[in-house]
């Protein structure tokens, strides 16, 4: 999936939103920026590796942002379950 496919799937958009969906099993993708801060970022990706969810890691905060619909940047998008 590209992020332009982003927009148009069901989301949840920023670290705690997406802590939230990977624990109750919601996640089916989540996408983590590299260029946000490691101590945000590294908790979700092993609470993702924990709960076997996807990760697909972007360059920018500003790209999934951008990806989002939303006028800043995004450390975390999870694709949620339709």
């Amino acid at each position: 999936m590209s992020l332009n496919d982003i927009r148009n799937s069901n989301k949840v958009i920023g670290s705690k939103q997406v802590k939230k969906a990977v624990i109750k099993g919601l996640a089916r993708k989540v996408y983590l920026a590299l260029d946000a801060e490691p101590h945000i970022i590294g908790p979700l990706r092993e609470l993702c590796r924990q709960h076997e969810v996807e990760v697909e890691e972007i360059e920018k905060m500003e790209e999934l942002g951008d990806a989002c619909g939303i006028e800043v940047g995004s450390a975390a998008v999870a694709l949620i379950i339709d």
